[in-house]
């Protein structure tokens, strides 16, 4: 049993002619501390098996589990103080009426903790971020800064499991290995699960012991991070995957170069 169990899962959207099968049969699970990848071309379903497990994709087949609890209906107020979502675009993500204090301070609100101040000022300082940017809105941000924001309101609840659905794929190269290092730090510190979801193999080398390559809905191979080393991959697509990464790597020194 894993941390996170996931078997044989399907997600189907619309009816008819208009009905799609995004994820066909996805099966895999997550040790507690471990950090997974889900790679992909857009529309392979990487994204969909991610809001499916937070329960914002339709489930029409399969069985998802949290620390051996079975997953079924509506995440309660529980499920969702033990697991957090930073999602792809820091534009969108932030409402743009909210300084970064009130995106900070509703989910404390929320699940009831106290100290508020104290948490918030901790939350900027875990994530690079001084209280200087307490009270500015997302629009006097970067986009490095706003996705440092997000990761924030997603550690502020010291969740257990981080689903990280391409969280640096909106940022210019250098500022991806800055906000990759901080997670990759963050997971250390904390003892985090994580669930990466990228098109780029390079970040999920860098980042994932493990990975799963997924192409059409379906999942077409498993690989270790030392098969990606290797370039030790049996299918044809993994092979392509791994030909368009050569270009771009993120190892650790230069990822440490980049944030330095």
């Amino acid at each position: 049993m894993g941390m996170i169990d996931i078997t044989d899962l399907a997600v189907t959207f619309g009816h008819g002619a208009a009905r799609v099968q995004a994820v066909r049969g996805i099966s895999f699970s997550v040790q507690r501390g471990e950090s997974y990848g889900i790679v992909g071309e857009s529309g392979s379903g990487k994204s969909t098996v991610l809001r499916a497990l937070v329960g914002l994709a339709p489930v029409t087949k399969g069985t998802l589990a949290l620390d051996g609890d079975t997953l079924i209906g509506r995440r309660s107020k529980a499920f969702y103080r033990r697991v957090q979502m930073v999602f792809q675009d820091p534009y969108a993500s932030l409402h743009p009426r909210q300084t970064v204090d009130s995106v900070l301070s509703e989910p404390l609100a929320i699940h009831g903790f106290d100290d508020r101040e104290g948490r918030v000022a901790r939350a900027l300082d875990d994530v690079g971020l001084g209280l200087g940017f307490r009270f500015r809105y997302p629009h006097q941000l970067s986009g490095g800064q706003r996705q440092r924001v997000a990761i924030a309101r997603a550690l502020i609840l010291e969740p257990e499991v981080l689903l990280l659905d391409e969280p640096t794929s909106a940022l210019d190269a250098s500022i991806q290995a800055e906000v990759l290092n901080l997670l990759d730090r963050v997971r250390t510190e904390r003892g985090l699960t994580y669930i990466l979801v990228s098109h780029d193999l390079a970040v999920v080398a860098h980042m994932c012991e493990r990975l799963m390559v997924m192409q059409h809905g379906r999942a077409v191979e498993e690989l270790s991070r030392a098969d990606l080393h290797a370039r030790v991959a049996t299918h044809e697509y993994t092979r392509t995957l791994l030909l368009a990464s050569e270009g771009y790597r993120v190892s650790d020194g230069a990822a440490q170069g980049a944030a330095s």
